[in-house]
């Protein structure tokens, strides 16, 4: 414990320069380690201080650290679908199961101790110095996928094939995980893939699915509407797949016309693993 210790205080140094040196340029915190200030100020202040260079580190699951500006790496990637995905935690039956109960108020329950679990693994992470894999904020839960394919390999993660039943579901995880104090989340829920995700299996991350507005906005799109609208889901993961000729990941439809446009959705947008390229 003590050799642990003196290192966390070595690693520490630089960092404690560094933000000194901020101080003293003109006596003031930087805005963005102002904790009083609005969350939405204090990212803006953050990423104009940013180089291009350093910006882009940003944009991997395992983001790099930036010393200078006291901003330590993070894991981003962290999954919970039916419980935190690491040892020493709670796990609940596969999310077609629970479906299956029909029980918003149990799913609800669930999610609290999953995003419980989650912050209590985070702080544990913290307070060793490093920040792994399933050791974030935010998760990539729920899976709100319509179940319709028999051969995708992922049907098990899904709440079924049922908009209705799927969007309720959703509600209730993600309002579960995220808690519901004003200002701060316990952790961060990211409903995915969104959208029309599916089989088969070989060719899910490449294939091109022509699907029409109607089957869209009647089927595929509900539950992930409701989740951002009712549930005020933090975050959403776009999927591997195409929707009529466009990745899911540009999407203008989905993203810009339904997910910003039409839901109002203020939260960030991450991909599913290499999707931007594939």
């Amino acid at each position: 414990e003590k050799k642990r210790t003196r290192a966390q205080i070595l690693r520490a140094i630089p960092t404690f320069l560094t933000v000194t040196g901020l101080y003293a340029q003109n006596g003031q915190k930087p805005a963005y380690l102002n904790p009083d200030l609005p969350a939405q100020h204090r990212a803006e202040d953050l990423v104009r201080r940013m180089t291009v260079e350093e910006k882009v580190t940003q944009l991997v699951n395992q983001s790099r650290a930036i010393p200078r500006l006291n901003v330590p790496d993070y894991d981003w990637w962290s999954e919970a679908s039916h419980g935190v995905a690491t040892k020493g935690t709670t796990e609940f039956p596969n999310p077609v199961g629970l479906a299956a109960t029909f029980d918003e108020d149990a799913i609800h329950r669930m999610a609290v101790v999953i995003g419980t679990e989650g912050r209590i693994k985070h702080v544990q992470g913290m307070r060793d110095g490093h920040s792994d894999i399933f050791e974030g904020l935010d998760f990539w839960a729920p899976n709100i996928n319509i179940f319709r394919d028999p051969r995708w390999g992922r049907g098990q993660e899904t709440f079924g094939e049922d908009p209705f039943l799927t969007a309720r579901m959703g509600v209730a995880f993600v309002t579960g995980m995220q808690g519901d104090d004003p200002k701060y989340y316990r952790v961060i829920s990211t409903p995915k893939h969104f959208a029309v995700h599916s089989g088969p299996e070989p060719s899910r991350h490449k294939d091109d699915i022509k699907v029409s507005k109607h089957d869209q906005l009647d089927t595929y799109l509900p539950a992930f509407r409701a989740t951002v609208t009712e549930g005020r889901a933090g975050s959403v993961m776009c999927a591997y797949n195409s929707i009529n000729g466009q990745p899911a990941c540009v999407n203008e439809f989905l993203l810009q016309d339904q997910l910003r446009a039409k839901w109002n959705f203020q939260g960030y947008v991450v991909s599913d693993c290499e999707a931007v390229i594939n």
